[in-house]
């Protein structure tokens, strides 16, 4: 019982990162980034799913390039 427990704990921490990687990768298409720099950070987080994630966290200066809208009204 123990046992197949446990063999479950990788797919969901596996689980966990890939909705994690889809949500900076969103983030970064929907950011007003150059294009260089979106395909550099979605290239990093999908080679690269945990490194990228934390290097993304930390250094990705995320505030300055917020690509949210204006609203029309």
């Amino acid at each position: 019982m123990i046992d197949n427990m446990l063999s479950y704990g990788g797919g969901f921490l596996g689980l966990i990162i890939l909705i994690l990687d889809l949500i900076v990768i969103f983030e970064v298409v929907n950011s007003n980034r150059a294009l260089s720099g979106k395909l550099g950070w979605s290239l990093l987080v999908f080679f690269f799913p945990v490194v990228g994630l934390i290097l993304y966290f930390l250094f990705s200066d995320r505030l300055q390039h917020n690509g949210r809208y204006d609203p029309i009204v």
